[in-house]
């Protein structure tokens, strides 16, 4: 029998780009030149160190980074190659309109992680990835203008209950500042199932003082999964 989702044991290293956070938040530029923003998660993604590069304020948290990030660096590059044998043999249940094809992908995945390892190496790379996990993240309050959280909430529905994810979204409304933006994608498990208690947590998040709304994504890659969380923090 043919597998009908996508099989992950523990999270996944996230490797992906500047373009493709851009596309699955619908960012756009006065979004990203209002402030400070942060990549909660990031993994080996390089929206960071394109984001700098582009002249953003930008920076990433991630349990991993207070490790030996030359050690899980290599894990990444293994990991783009598991994920890609995964991915191949599901390759017909997936839309590829963005990425155009598996090739393609994987190649985005490899030139993503090059450029994290380059900027995370630097001196400038030291202050801009810092290590912490939710649901505690190690910022003061008020501090982001947008906070960004890619493929981990929700996606790890399976191993992540429901109070590990309102508390994950009550940190990063902490740590966003009034009026700031949060966005969260996708909202699918890994079995590509709608999140369950979405409705729940969006009104946890309007007694917490924000505005929670559904908007579309520009990245409908995994099954069904063309839909984000936006949250405005209160004024």
């Amino acid at each position: 029998m043919s597998k009908t989702f996508y099989e992950q044991v523990g999270v996944a290293m996230t490797c992906r780009g500047f373009a493709e956070y851009q596309a699955m938040f619908q960012l756009k530029e006065e979004e990203l030149a209002a402030g400070q923003i942060l990549d909660v998660a990031g993994g080996g993604s390089s929206f960071t160190a394109e984001a700098v590069r582009k002249g953003y304020d930008a920076m990433a948290a991630d349990p991993r980074y207070a490790g030996n990030i030359g050690a899980w660096v290599e894990e990444a590059r293994e990991e783009i190659e598991v994920s890609t044998e995964k991915l191949d043999g599901l390759k017909e249940r997936f839309d590829w309109s963005y990425y155009g094809s598996l090739e393609n992908h994987h190649g985005g995945r490899v030139k993503s992680l090059a450029l994290f390892e380059e900027h995370v190496a630097s001196a400038e790379g030291e202050r801009r990835y810092i290590g912490g996990a939710l649901p505690e993240l190690p910022f003061e309050d008020n501090r982001f203008s947008l906070v960004l959280c890619s493929h981990f909430l929700f996606l790890y529905a399976e191993q992540f209950g429901y109070e590990f994810h309102e508390a994950a979204i009550r940190e990063l409304m902490r740590v966003c500042r009034p009026g700031g933006t949060i966005r969260v994608y996708p909202l699918l498990s890994l079995k590509w199932e709608p999140y369950a208690k979405l409705n729940e947590l969006m009104e946890a998040v309007r007694k917490a003082g924000g505005t929670p709304d559904i908007r579309e994504s520009g990245l409908p890659f995994i099954p069904g999964s063309d839909r984000m969380l936006n949250i405005v923090t209160n004024v």
